[in-house]
């Protein structure tokens, strides 16, 4: 049968672009595949088919999956299966396409609803449309009330503490409301408006009209924090979004301006994401050296690697843990391979695979994993992990408390931490001074 084939890729644009980074940062595939070649009415009826999207999705897993034997499965007969069906609904054609995708055996290989594909592209992107509210349930009175404001944000605009009870919600009681169901109703279109009835301790509730826009979701987390009298930086990431790059240069070159000695780099529980991003970050850190090589199923192997833009070089230790994956490895398998961090921790997750997202002509999405990637050294941690070079461990419990009051990550409170800034000390009296502490020290002549 003849195909028509047209394929769009997207690719953040970086500086000092290579092969090898581009093949990491493949975000989006726009693919209108195995469309026959067929006369008018025909070709409207397929085009209103659900089966187009079944079509396009197995040519993406053809053209691009990385295993060549498709999990020994026998591609081309689960197209002529997935195609001679007829499907009454769409939910119905997409648990066919789920059905087999399964057969892969990869969790990484899936398919994502409209509504899925919406949901992850924001979070990938890593902006929303909103007015910028955390919120919870209070334990004791089950009210709505607000976490914080995100950073410039609407919602920190109009003064939105924490603390503060969303008592109705455009003229509607949030009494028995859920979370989710809150949210659902304050989200809305950019430029469009809400209103919140909002108590305040115990004063008379005032109404706060908020317009929606669109917000960066903040993914770092920076503190100036102090160890043996000397000034220190805390960094966590949350996760590699669209925006973590931009908004880690801007912590660093904060706390550089401080004077810190030294940095504490938190990837705790950071499920990795976009790896342009990890990529960015490592060059923030690293003045040279390779960051991370990937090899697709023909065995291609690009390498991406520092370019002498490292934003400080001071002394490093980044703190990990069982659910530090993907982009995250990237970074720490980069920077204790090329010998410029200590990790601390646990053993990380164990993904080595790179995925890439393609959007679906009905509004759908797929991942497909396109590649394994190896840490500079060349190790091969899939399934396996980063081991870090201390090992910190603490009870499940201790940990569960801690994620459950951020306000305590990176502090005293936090025994990870508390290892890491121990051997932080050690790097930082190890170090040799700095060449600006070198000339300081030397005796000036007159002249």
């Amino acid at each position: 049968m003849s195909h028509l084939r047209h394929r769009f890729s997207f690719i953040p644009k970086i500086a000092h672009g290579s092969p090898a980074e581009k093949a990491l940062v493949l975000t989006s595939t726009l693919a209108l595949v195995g469309l026959p070649i067929m006369a008018t009415t025909a070709w409207a009826t397929w085009q209103d088919s659900p089966k187009v999207v079944l079509d396009e999705a197995w040519q993406i897993v053809e053209d691009t999956y990385v295993d060549p034997s498709f999990n020994q499965v026998d591609w081309l007969t689960e197209r002529q299966t997935l195609l001679g069906q007829e499907y009454t609904s769409q939910e119905a054609a997409y648990a066919a396409l789920e059905e087999m995708l399964a057969k892969l055996d990869d969790p990484y290989t899936r398919f994502m609803t409209p509504e899925e594909f919406r949901a992850f592209s924001n979070q990938t992107d890593g902006q929303l449309v909103g007015v910028g509210i955390q919120l919870t349930l209070d334990p004791e009175t089950q009210a709505l009330t607000v976490v914080q404001p995100i950073e410039d944000s609407p919602a920190m605009a109009a003064d939105i503490q924490p603390g503060d009870r969303i008592v109705q919600i455009n003229g509607t009681s949030t009494r028995d409301i859920t979370v989710e169901a809150a949210a659902d109703q304050i989200r809305g279109e950019t430029g469009t408006t809400v209103d919140l009835l909002i108590q305040r301790h115990d004063t008379a509730p005032f109404t706060v009209t908020l317009s929606r826009a669109r917000i960066d979701v903040p993914v770092v987390h920076s503190a100036l924090r102090e160890s043996d009298g000397q000034p220190i930086g805390y960094i966590r990431l949350s996760e590699f979004n669209g925006q973590s790059a931009e908004q880690m240069e801007k912590a660093i070159k904060s706390l550089e301006q401080q004077q810190v000695k030294g940095y504490v780099l938190d990837l705790r529980n950071n499920p990795g994401g976009r790896l342009d991003q990890a990529i960015k970050i490592a060059r923030m850190w690293l003045n040279e050296g390779a960051i991370v090589r990937t090899v697709d199923r023909n065995g291609h192997a690009e390498q991406a690697s520092a370019n002498q833009t490292a934003i400080t070089h001071k002394p490093l230790v980044v703190l990990v843990n069982g659910n530090s994956a993907s982009a995250s490895e990237v970074l720490t398998g980069a920077l204790q391979d090329d010998h410029r961090a200590t990790a601390v921790g646990t053993q990380t997750f164990g993904k080595a695979l790179v995925q890439s997202v393609n959007p679906l002509a009905d509004g759908s999405g797929l991942n497909v994993t396109i590649a394994h990637y190896y840490t500079p050294s060349g190790a091969d941690i899939n399934h396996k992990g980063i081991t870090p070079d201390v090992v910190s461990e603490s009870p499940i419990e201790a940990q569960q408390n801690l994620w459950m009051h951020p306000d305590r990550l990176g502090t005293e409170q936090d025994a990870q931490y508390v290892s890491a800034l121990e051997q932080l000390r050690r790097v930082i009296s190890a170090a040799p001074p700095s060449p600006s502490m070198l000339n300081a020290a030397q005796p000036h002549s007159r002249h």
